[in-house]
């Protein structure tokens, strides 16, 4: 929830309720009382994904390699001091802090905006104060730690209420966050992860008694302090009247120089001063202004008590202790062993989309870099609602066959344009295979080669991309991945160009070579706010397809779709900038001739896909960048102009680190689409079959 300026006052005005401290020490003293146990911080994961990106580059689609190493090294850190980290990472929206949720989504839509803006200005990623995390974050957070043994688990309920109450259960030596509601709940200490020195593993500790001993009142008070302060579920905005009353009841100013001090102070000094001698809800229900809803102050107190505990401002019967399970609202699956393997599922952090469909029925997707001036463009959320539709119907079934007997979804995505005043209403789709869309109970629960065959085609499906299954089975199958997500991507965007594709293909065939140091040693010359969006439709492609591979009962390896495996930002904007001035195969490739029949092939499974819907890949360069003439005048280019392809307009170019020179498009054949023939690709199956090959979905690795 969070209690807007709390830290700051705290530091500002209580300097003795927060300590420098050694973690390293501290877990010493912890191993030294309580023989056998390993000492134990619990990590809201949420608060930590601002620290834990450090690439500097975060406009291109994220560098992945780079945040995977940088978070073995955190990890690397914590275990080499003998420190065991559990982290917990938010689930599920709760209907109360929908509100919020919806306010900050739209908050951000206004900073991408701006984002945008400065990149088409300047032609250069905006500077670190613009930081905005990369789409996805979070979701391959949670696999990266796993891959590197970390135990990850999802909410099923608010984060830090989770949070809290696994650190007090657990006897954790503290809690590894930045949310000042962790001053509110009585659970163990509370270590700042901002102003974490991961060296030293040196950090702040904040001290609620102390807090509470500058505010004059108990530690139980608490809850209800950040409730009547103002929190995610108390907007500060529907306490005006509250707040101008203890104003005037207050009997110091002290903290003037801020309005949000005062009233930290103000409401402070009425629970201290006031509610001292009888602590009770009935006596506070008639103390309290007749407009506050008391209703939702009562379930926002009730929000930060934790199982086991009790509140004087409660009623007793809510003091009980408390279970955590998923969700508040009636499941929508009534397959109740389907239901236990997504929630188990969920829990251990591998679906969190498939369990909020089976029990809400409501998804939401966040904030996307994408540039609501690109008319070209559609938002992610448009793009990939199809394969959604599909998942849909896997897990709910495809009601009686008609379009209107199938069930319905709300979505919370964000895209330009939705208002989000409401949920949108999403249909199940069917998909369009050989009896129908297989149930959800097929695809989990049974086994055997059949299975497995009908696992892949199904997923494959989602995407539109089940004809290219034999195909797609030769290669590995993080490549396999990615060029089932770009034959969706240009059958769905007619706006893709060849070059478009020149420049995903040879960036993931490049990436694997390529360590997390060369990556971060890549330097562009700018930034073009085209190949921005790209990446980011790219991503959100990769988190939508994890959804379909676990609504399909797992036909890849998670880790196979991962985006480290298959996609770097920079890497991606260099081939972006050398395939829309007309480079060779050999240059996008780097020279690796190995690649080149790879590549070719891949190009025309895709092309050819596309091809059999009607969707002919075009090539279209688009003039980017800077050109000097041999006059010395510069003439600027945008990515939205085309670029002609007569040798008159070829200008040499230079890319930094290169080693070479960039040539425009030189004479000789122009680039055209591949069109429907395909005969490569064709014969190729047809000589697969005649060696008598058998599918599989075991990539070659």
């Amino acid at each position: 929830m969070g209690i807007k300026g709390l830290q700051s006052f705290l530091q500002n005005s209580c300097p003795d309720a927060f300590t420098t401290v050694n973690l390293q020490e501290m877990a010493r003293v912890y191993v030294a009382a309580n023989r056998g146990q390993t000492p134990t911080i619990v990590v809201d994961a949420m608060c930590c994904l601002r620290y834990w990106y450090t690439p500097e580059a975060w406009v291109h689609g994220g560098q992945w390699k780079e945040f995977l190493a940088s978070l073995g090294t955190f990890v690397e850190t914590f275990r080499a001091a003998g420190i065991k980290l559990v982290f917990i990472f938010d689930g599920v929206v709760e209907q109360k802090k929908r509100d919020e949720w919806v306010r900050r989504r739209l908050t951000n839509n206004t900073e991408i905006a701006q984002i945008f803006k400065h990149i088409k200005s300047r032609g250069q990623q905006p500077g670190r104060n613009m930081f905005f995390i990369p789409s996805g974050l979070s979701t391959f957070a949670r696999f990266a730690l796993k891959s590197l043994g970390q135990e990850v688990m999802c909410s099923a309920r608010e984060g830090d209420y989770e949070v809290a109450a696994y650190g007090l259960k657990n006897k954790c030596l503290g809690i590894l966050g930045e949310d000042s509601d962790y001053l509110i709940f009585n659970t163990v200490p509370y270590f700042s992860i901002s102003k974490l020195s991961l060296g030293q593993l040196v950090t702040c500790m904040f001290s609620r008694e102390k807090l509470c001993n500058f505010l004059g009142f108990h530690t139980e008070d608490l809850p209800l302090f950040a409730c009547l302060v103002g929190n995610d579920v108390m907007p500060e905005g529907r306490l005006g009247t509250f707040h101008r009353k203890c104003a005037t009841m207050c009997q110091t100013n002290s903290y003037g120089r801020s309005k949000r001090a005062n009233t930290i102070a103000a409401v402070a000094e009425f629970i201290s001063h006031v509610l001292q001698s009888q602590r009770s809800w009935n006596v506070l229900d008639e103390i309290l202004p007749r407009d506050l809803d008391r209703k939702m102050l009562y379930e926002a107190v009730e929000a930060y008590v934790l199982p086991g505990q009790s509140s004087p401002w409660l009623y007793p019967s809510v003091s009980q202790p408390k279970e955590l399970s998923y969700g508040q609202e009636t499941t929508v699956c009534v397959d109740q062993e389907i239901l236990q393997i997504a929630i188990e599922q969920h829990h251990r952090g591998d679906n969190s989309m498939v369990c909020n469909v089976l029990c809400n029925g409501e998804v939401e997707c966040s904030n996307t870099l994408e540039d609501e001036s690109d008319h070209e463009l559609p938002g992610q959320a448009v793009i990939y609602r199809p394969v959604r539709q599909h998942i849909y119907a896997i897990l709910l079934g495809a009601g009686r066959g008609t379009t209107k007997s199938c069930p319905s979804v709300k979505e919370w995505f964000v895209y330009p344009g939705n208002p989000l005043q409401h949920p949108e209403m999403v249909q199940a789709v069917p998909l369009d295979l050989p009896g129908g869309t297989p149930g959800v109970r097929a695809l989990w629960l049974n086994r055997g080669p059949e299975v497995e065959t009908l696992r892949l085609q199904t997923c494959l499906a989602c995407f539109h991309a089940e004809d290219s299954m034999d195909a797609l089975c030769a290669v590995q199958a993080p490549v396999a991945a990615a060029c089932c997500l770009l034959i969706y991507l240009f059958q769905q965007v007619n706006s893709l160009s060849l070059e478009d594709l020149d420049a995903f293909l040879a960036q993931t065939l490049c990436l694997a070579g390529k360590s997390a140091h060369h990556l971060k040693d890549l330097q562009l010359p700018y930034v073009v706010s085209r190949a921005v969006h790209l990446s980011f439709l790219f991503v959100r492609g990769l988190i939508t397809m994890m959804g379909a591979n676990s609504a399909c009962g797992f036909p890849f390896s998670m880790d196979d779709l991962m985006p480290w495996k298959v996609f770097d930002g920079k890497l991606f904007h260099q081939k972006y900038l050398q395939a829309h001035r007309g480079c060779s195969t050999e240059v996008l490739l780097e020279g690796n001739k190995s690649m080149h029949a790879q590549f070719r092939t891949l190009k025309s499974v895709i092309s050819d896909a596309c091809a059999a819907k009607s969707r002919i890949i075009q090539s279209n360069c688009r003039e980017i960048g800077q050109v000097r003439h041999a006059g010395g005048a510069d003439q600027h280019f945008t990515d939205g102009q085309q670029m002609h392809s007569s040798p008159h307009h070829s200008h040499p170019y230079h890319y930094q680190n290169m080693g070479s020179q960039w040539r425009g498009p030189q004479p000789g054949p122009s680039r055209s689409h591949l069109g429907h023939s395909g005969r490569g690709y064709r014969s190729g199956n047809r000589h697969q079959r005649s060696r008598g090959y058998q599918f599989s979905p075991r990539w070659p690795q």
